[in-house]
């Protein structure tokens, strides 16, 4: 009898439901996302009067697509609308649709939709709806019949014969360039809100908002820490707040300061320090050579990102790590872009001077400085003597790379771009090359300083160098990255 209960549920929906009552989060919970909250208050305020919009014609979009990175707080976000309208909200994934058996997605696709209605007015929020929305017919060998058949019904619930009244769809994704296109028509989904990393500014007001419910110490400073870590998502900075609180725990700590949240930020951007890592003395000198030659790019290359700190203590895979944080650029300029290879250079370059033989610790700094050259090549318009021309190589999306892709151009260009790419290799590296063999005993002071003491930030350094205290001529943000 039990089975049989059992069969017969197979095809309800999954779907989670926070009664209006219960779902208390609101815009005031979610830091920052301007535009996307302005673009979401509209269906508050259908959700709210639908009669004022009825009474006047306009129609509000039946679905609403959350597209932006993994962590930006799309679901949150689809949350604050439901609780700021004071709507039931149901919430599924993507991927709870389909089954090994054939038809139970389309099956709890109604289901979900009925329940819907009997809720009316509600919000219907599909997590990760790529799981159930790509393409049809796409790939070898045609499509999957248990999806299709599940987007199917989700586009006939949406529009045409399963018309509905006060039941608006959300749904997000990362992947919005795989979604099927009847998905994304007007009637459906035609309306996607960007959620964007945070800004500098919402960087701050998500560490407040999170640390609310922490022991923070007088003298955390929140401004500092944001501008530290450009390129976090929500997620990243949520995480980053209760590391610090663990660290000021296991450190037995009435309240959690500075120092336990720029630990916990490192051990999120960086990895977990691996203090018990044990070294030959011959190996630490070569890191801090190292290390020490990314550092001394920052300080002699015009447009290089600020240096925040170098340690030649090893974190996640890296035996050392330079530290580079500064705000947000979205259009970098190609001077930027050159200064950001020949940092990456820097260890290869000092290994090169003192030993005259380099190591494979500079595997990931090449690849970095490889990928920005070849994009700067065919992506971005930045060599004379290839042209403004993009030769990105692109494969499908429902298929294996190295299946998938194919070059648009001829054999003659792929070599012109080699070329290209090693011209920029060659001559940023020639660069710091002179760098090193000029500076010279700036290289040699900082290799023994890092030794001494393992991490110096950008004033010690600058103290160390007789170098000029740093601010007078700010340099513009990328998010942080690793030598």
């Amino acid at each position: 009898m039990n089975g049989g209960n059992r069969a017969f549920s197979f095809g309800k929906s999954k779907a989670q439901k926070y009664d209006k009552d219960k779902n208390n989060v609101t815009f005031e919970d979610v830091a920052g996302q301007i535009e996307a909250k302005f673009e979401l208050q509209e269906v508050v305020e259908f959700l709210k009067e639908p009669k004022r919009f009825a009474s006047i014609g306009a129609r509000i979009p039946r679905g609403v697509l959350l597209v932006g990175q993994p962590g930006t707080g799309k679901t949150l976000l689809a949350r604050a609308v439901a609780g700021e309208a004071g709507v039931s909200f149901f919430h599924m994934s993507g991927s709870d649709f389909v089954e090994m058996f054939v038809g139970v997605g389309a099956s709890r696709v109604r289901d979900l939709f009925e329940k819907g209605r009997k809720s009316s007015p509600c919000i219907v929020f599909i997590d990760e709806i790529d799981a159930v929305g790509r393409t049809r017919g796409s790939g070898y060998g045609g499509g999957h019949d248990e999806r299709e058949q599940t987007l199917n019904q989700l586009l006939v619930e949406m529009d045409g014969f399963g018309a509905h009244d006060g039941v608006i769809v959300m749904a997000a994704t990362n992947r919005p360039d795989v979604l099927d296109p009847a998905l994304l028509r007007p009637g459906r989904f035609d309306r996607q809100v960007m959620v964007e990393l945070p800004d500098v500014v919402e960087r701050e007001a998500i560490l407040k908002i999170h640390s609310k419910k922490i022991k923070v110490g007088g003298k955390v400073d929140f401004t500092a820490l944001a501008r530290r870590s450009a390129g976090t998502s929500g997620a990243d900075l949520a995480n980053i707040v209760n590391e610090a609180a663990l660290f000021a725990a296991r450190r037995q700590a009435s309240t959690v300061d500075m120092e336990d949240f720029e630990e916990a930020r490192d051990k999120v951007l960086m990895g977990v320090a691996r203090k018990s890592r044990v070294m030959t003395e011959g190996e630490k000198v070569l890191t801090a050579y190292h290390e020490a030659g990314h550092a001394l790019v920052h300080y002699y290359i015009e447009d290089s990102p600020p240096l925040e700190k170098v340690t030649v203590i090893p974190r996640g895979m890296a035996l050392g790590v330079t530290f580079s944080s500064s705000p947000d650029v979205y259009a970098p300029v190609k001077s930027y872009i050159l200064a950001r290879i020949c940092v990456c250079f820097g260890g290869f370059a000092a290994e090169e001077l003192i030993y005259g033989q380099t190591t494979t610790g500079t595997s990931n700094d090449l690849k970095q400085a490889t990928s920005l050259a070849r994009k700067m090549v065919c992506e971005w318009g930045m060599s004379p003597g290839v042209g403004p021309v993009s030769y990105s190589e692109e494969g499908a999306i429902f298929i294996g790379r190295e299946l998938s892709q194919h070059k648009d151009y001829a054999e003659e260009t792929a070599a012109k771009i080699d070329r290209a790419v090693r011209e920029i290799i060659s001559e940023s590296l020639d660069k710091v090359r002179k760098i090193m063999s000029d500076h010279l005993d700036q290289l040699k002071t900082l290799t023994q300083a890092l030794i001494k003491r393992e991490t110096l930030y950008d004033e010690e350094i600058r103290e160390l160098l007789d170098l000029p205290l740093a601010g007078a001529d700010k340099k513009e943000e990328t998010p942080p990255h690793e030598e």
